[in-house]
C-alpha cells in the first residue's frame, strides 16, 4: 500500500505575494520554476518514504483561476504546468469573490486517509490553518516568510521559504527584511507610483 505527498499550490495567493515582494508583476526571472518545485517534492516523498518505510508517491496541483477572456494567455501556463506533471484546477473568476480556497480544502479533506504528507504552497493561514493544524501527517507550508509568520510561529508544521527550494528561481529576489538590514541601510522602492493617489 502506498501513500501520497500532496502538494497544493495556491497560485493567485503567490501570484499576490510574489508582487508585493518585488513591487510589481514578476517577469520570467522572478517566476517560480515548477520543474524545481517537482524535483523538490520528489525528494520529500523519497525522504518520507525512507523513514516510515512505506512507499510515498509525490503529486501536485496548482490552483488557479481564470478571469474572462483571459483563457488564451493563460493557457500556455496551464500547458507548462501540465507537461511538468502537475494536475491544475481551474475555475472561472467570475465575482471578486470567487476564488479557489474552497477548492483546496476540499481537495485535501477528500485525500485526508491518503496522506502521508500535505504541502500547501500558500500564505493564506486564514483558509488553512485549522485544517492543516488538525491533520495525522507531516504538514509542509511552502511560501514567502513575509507572509507566513502563522506558519513559521506554529509548533504542528513546517515552514520551506521558497526561494530556499533549489533552482526555482533564475534570481535571487529583491526582498528587503527589516529585521536583517543591512549596515549601510537598503532602499525600499515604493509599490505604486505616487500618482496613482490622482486616480479616483
Amino acid at each position: 500500500m502506498s501513500k501520497k505527498l500532496l502538494l497544493v499550490w495556491d497560485a493567485p495567493n503567490l501570484d499576490m505575494g510574489l508582487g508585493a515582494i518585488i513591487g510589481g508583476r514578476p517577469t520570467t526571472a522572478h517566476r517560480p520554476r515548477f520543474d524545481a518545485v517537482g524535483r523538490w517534492l520528489l525528494a520529500q516523498a523519497g525522504r518520507i518514504s525512507h523513514e516510515t518505510g512505506m512507499h510515498t508517491e509525490a503529486e501536485a496541483t496548482v490552483f488557479t483561476n481564470v478571469t474572462p477572456g483571459a483563457a488564451d494567455q493563460v493557457k500556455p501556463w496551464v500547458e507548462a504546468l501540465r507537461n511538468v506533471g502537475f494536475a491544475v484546477f481551474a475555475k472561472p473568476k467570475i465575482h471578486e469573490d470567487t476564488d479557489v480556497d474552497p477548492d483546496m480544502v476540499a481537495f485535501i479533506e477528500a485525500n485526508r486517509e491518503e496522506l502521508s504528507g500535505v504541502v500547501v504552497a500558500s500564505a493564506d493561514g486564514r483558509n488553512f490553518k485549522e485544517l492543516l493544524e488538525g491533520l495525522d501527517c507531516e504538514v509542509t507550508v511552502l511560501g514567502f516568510r513575509e507572509h507566513a509568520t502563522w506558519a513559521i510561529n506554529s509548533e504542528s508544521m513546517n515552514f520551506v521559504d521558497l526561494e530556499d527550494v533549489p533552482g526555482v528561481f533564475r534570481e535571487p529576489l529583491p526582498r528587503v527584511d527589516l529585521d536583517n538590514l543591512p549596515e549601510e541601510g537598503a532602499w525600499l522602492q515604493p509599490l505604486r507610483p505616487l500618482r496613482s493617489l490622482n486616480v479616483q
